[in-house]
């Protein structure tokens, strides 16, 4: 890692599959400087090399190289499978972060494994944020809806991040706090739910009067 990249960038993002990578040029459209990382390495120079060409996103090659790039109080942002591979990430991290450092999992987590995560995190001193993210691979590049909610402390922290990469409804961004613990993906769990039964009956009513 290059030494003027110590402590630069506003927050790092781990996973570049399609979601990660546009959430992360979101981020970097907005003004912030975004470092990656991504389990097979030679994604972050693809990335680099394509579609982040000509930006300011960062890459890594490892997760100690990530975090020495992170501003503190350090973001970590996970968008990576649901399950293990979560829970896999958490343990490599926590012994490379500081008191306060901020655990962020993006991804479609069962709100009770959220709930275990924000206990075990918060217990070690470190904060952890759950968060909805919707709207797709178009909505990650230009606008998600983001339902974050865990430990309220780290709120302000990624407020101005998620607020600003959010999508706007009337001015007001579709990101705001839901509530502590495995609140986040809760919500999202929810909105999935509406989301899938809305489909079901356009559906269902095309078929009718179609045939």
């Amino acid at each position: 890692m290059a030494e003027n990249n110590k402590e630069k960038a506003d927050i790092g993002l781990i996973g570049l599959a399609v979601m990660g990578q546009n959430l992360i040029l979101n981020m970097n459209d907005n003004g912030f400087t975004v470092a990656c990382f991504n389990r097979t390495v030679s994604k972050v120079d693809n990335f680099l090399n394509n579609e982040a060409k000509g930006t300011n996103i960062l890459g890594a090659h490892s997760i100690e190289e990530l975090v020495q790039m992170l501003k503190k109080p350090r973001r970590v942002m996970l968008l990576v499978q649901a399950g293990k591979a979560v829970d896999d990430f958490i343990q490599t991290l926590i012994p490379l972060l500081e008191q306060g450092d901020i655990i962020i999992d993006g991804g479609n987590s069962l709100y009770k494994d959220s709930v275990r995560r924000a206990e075990e995190i918060e217990k070690k001193g470190f904060l952890y944020i759950g968060t909805g993210v919707s709207g797709g691979e178009d909505g990650a590049r230009h606008g998600p809806s983001l339902m974050p909610g865990g430990s309220e402390k780290a709120w302000e922290s990624v407020k101005p991040i998620f607020q600003k990469i959010a999508a706007k409804a009337d001015g007001q961004p579709c990101c705001d706090w839901v509530g502590p613990s495995g609140s986040g993906h809760f919500v999202k769990m929810v909105h999935n739910g509406i989301e899938y039964g809305d489909m079901q009956l356009i559906c269902e009513v095309y078929n009718i009067m179609k045939d």
